[in-house]
């Protein structure tokens, strides 16, 4: 265990942030899994409405440093195509 005042709120800093990344992680892949399940169903209206929201956590995660800007594009761009191909309303 830590005995240096400065180690010590390091570590309490540390827990800290690791909670709330782990919260902001588990938010994007909730998200990623209710937008796939709406493609799956090919629901059209559900999944339009869907990817703004996906969008929206995909560009926060990724000024979060929860996700590489890279990665990020992929995930945006495969999604908005899998949307585009089920039609629909635009």
């Amino acid at each position: 265990m830590a005995r240096i005042q400065s180690a010590v709120k390091n570590i309490r800093k540390n827990r800290k942030r690791n909670a709330v990344n782990t919260a902001r992680r588990s938010r994007l892949r909730s998200q990623l899994r209710k937008l796939r399940a709406l493609l799956v169903e090919k629901d059209a209206a559900g999944a339009r409405r869907e990817l703004s929201r996906t969008l929206s956590i995909l560009d926060r995660s990724v000024t979060k440093g929860i996700l590489h800007r890279n990665t990020a594009a992929r995930h945006k761009s495969r999604l908005t195509r899998q949307v585009n191909s089920l039609g629909g309303a635009r």
